[in-house]
């Protein structure tokens, strides 16, 4: 998953430091994050920090200290505006680069998204202390919002579950959706498949979690069993397809990123909870 970096080490410990010369520096601008694409290493190259200073800490990876740049200069030689997106679409082969930017693209939505207090509508400060923004009139502190959410392997004997979003992400998925207010997770996997596919479930069982930058989500994975009537009512604002799926017929998404690949991945193997 898009995570896995091992034997390189990630370390989010907020520190209130200055970039030293040559630190790499995520440039992030309407959305998209600046870098150049080396197609012949699969590379993506990131801009190194010089003698600006107004940038913030986000995080480390191994020795290499991150920093964010919120108004970056345009024409950067060889450097290019890249979405999210796209960038999990190149094929990029060192996955801390990925990862890195996935991780930057939520702290940086959540900085530009909170300029001012919800409270009073006074400009918000940097905490020193913490990753945090403070009100220096009214003394509301502000953390980084992190959105939970559930990924649903539903399991028919030996068939699961796979669905198509109707609009966004083109390839196979699994059911699901974000937790509500008074939830418990297991409710969440209920009434997400219900809603989706019109089944009810049960034996529901915890995977494993990701953090998902490019939405600001913090994944968990389920397993679960269809609980008696196993048609499929789909729900058409939604999905465009849903359907059970044996083992061997599953088909993967492109890249190894995701939980609900490495969900897929399990099942197609028999490797699941």
């Amino acid at each position: 998953m898009i995570q896995d970096i091992f034997p390189h080490v990630f370390n989010n410990s907020y520190k209130d430091i200055r970039p030293a010369e040559g630190d790499p520096v995520i440039c992030f601008k309407d959305g998209k994050i600046l870098g150049r694409h080396d197609v012949d290493a699969h590379r993506l190259i990131l801009p190194r920090a010089d003698a600006k200073t107004d940038l913030i800490y986000l995080f480390s990876i191994d020795e290499d200290s991150y920093f964010l740049d919120l108004a970056p200069r345009d024409g950067q030689d060889g450097f290019l505006w890249f979405s999210v997106r796209e960038i999990r679409d190149l094929g990029i082969e060192d996955q801390r680069m990925v990862f890195a930017s996935f991780t930057a693209y939520h702290l940086a939505e959540w900085y530009r998204d909170n300029r001012f207090c919800g409270v009073c509508g006074k400009s918000l400060t940097i905490a020193s202390d913490e990753r945090a923004l403070d009100c220096p009139a009214c003394h509301k502190r502000i953390y980084p919002r992190i959105n939970p959410a559930v990924i649903i392997g539903v399991k028919n004997g030996d068939r699961i579950l796979i669905t198509r979003y109707r609009q966004g992400y083109a390839h196979n998925a699994l059911v699901a959706g974000f937790t509500e207010i008074g939830e418990t997770l297991e409710q969440t996997v209920s009434r997400e498949v219900m809603e989706e596919a019109g089944l009810k479930v049960k034996n529901i069982q915890y995977y494993k979690s990701q953090p998902w930058g490019m939405a600001a989500d913090i994944l968990m994975g389920f397993f679960c069993e269809v609980d008696g009537d196993d048609t499929i009512k789909m729900d058409e604002g939604e999905l465009k397809y849903a359907e059970w799926i044996k083992r061997e017929d599953i088909v993967l998404q492109p890249s190894d990123y995701s939980l609900t690949n490495e969900m897929m991945k399990v099942f197609k193997e028999g490797r699941e909870v």
